[in-house]
């Protein structure tokens, strides 16, 4: 994705440019004021229901632009590719159910949808790509956090290994090493907790950037919350820092880590996400009214999980970072 001139605004001066590390391009227009902003996402299934695994794989598209703040989204086109090697009947029951998974997420977003491409291929894969065209005062710079904000995170973290214990009970050797932490009845808990979480739009965060007057933000996936942390400062019109002294994880994520000995990785913020909450530089004044209205709109939490200071645009989490066990 090449690197996109901004059209000023929000105090962001017009020679800024979006990096190709950050969520999604913003293509100016011939008509004043007037931008397209598109994303294009697409992955392997994680859970095998593939009804859920469309409804993720929707909230993971859609999430880009909602990064943005973009809640009102003009389309999203649906790519899937089938994988070869499903049988007649694999494929006349999987694919329909993950066009509907997708389907019923887009539709709770209020984003229309079309098929743009369905072939067949080695790997299943899901995906697509979301659009909408914008004036200024609809999408929020992702440029802009300030000294003295606070950083809001949506989602709990460890999903990703929520859904690997479930496999990993398959796996008599793996399983051995986990059930001395966790029993199966806890694994089936924390994987649908993940579930949940990796379904839920961010669209209710993306209405509430503009209503708290957000700074910046990105959505946490693929790269962890570090290096999607990362991402986001580099690009920052000012010199600043991200201090994170708090990470969510689902509940039992964290003992399962040290069971397996990766706790020090997820704690460094680099193990991957899919479909996370949006990690949003928000006015310290407006933090509490925020959290609020996600547990009004959601009956869901948010998080603070750090500050913004003066620095040279890098990302420190702390030694003795709190953890918090989300339910």
């Amino acid at each position: 994705m090449e690197d996109t001139q901004l059209q000023s605004s929000h105090n962001v001066p017009n020679n800024t440019k979006i990096g190709i590390g950050l969520d999604a391009c913003l293509i100016p227009t011939r008509f004043e004021n007037y931008s397209i902003i598109q994303t294009v996402d697409f992955f392997y299934p994680l859970v095998d229901d593939p009804y859920l695994m469309g409804k993720i794989a929707c909230a993971n598209v859609l999430s880009d632009l909602y990064a943005f703040g973009i809640y009102q989204i003009d389309k999203t086109q649906m790519i899937v590719s089938i994988c070869d090697q499903f049988s007649e009947k694999e494929c006349s029951v999987i694919t329909p159910l993950m066009f509907k998974g997708f389907q019923d997420a887009a539709q709770l977003g209020g984003v229309k949808v079309v098929l743009q491409n369905c072939s067949y291929n080695p790997w299943c894969i899901i995906g697509g790509v979301a659009t909408s065209l914008c004036t200024e005062n609809e999408y929020i710079h992702p440029l802009n956090a300030q000294i003295g904000d606070v950083l809001i995170l949506t989602k709990p973290l460890g999903v990703q290994m929520a859904c690997n214990i479930l496999r990993w009970c398959e796996n008599p050797q793996k399983w051995e090493t986990i059930m001395k932490t966790l029993t199966k009845e806890e694994a089936l808990e924390s994987y649908h907790i993940a579930v949940r979480n990796m379904c839920r739009l961010n669209k209710t965060a993306a209405y509430l950037m503009h209503k708290y007057d957000a700074h910046a933000a990105t959505d946490v996936t693929g790269f962890g919350i570090l290096g999607h942390a990362e991402n986001l400062v580099q690009y920052q019109t000012h010199d600043i820092m991200f201090i994170i002294h708090t990470l969510p994880f689902i509940k039992n994520i964290i003992k399962v880590a040290e069971a397996l000995g990766t706790k020090t990785r997820l704690l460094n913020g680099r193990v991957p996400e899919t479909s996370g909450g949006l990690l949003i530089s928000l006015p310290k004044e407006n933090v509490d009214n925020f959290c609020r209205d996600m547990r009004e709109y959601e009956n869901c939490d948010a998080w603070v999980i750090g500050n913004v200071v003066a620095g040279s645009k890098t990302v420190h989490i702390i030694d003795n970072v709190k953890i918090v066990e989300v339910n």
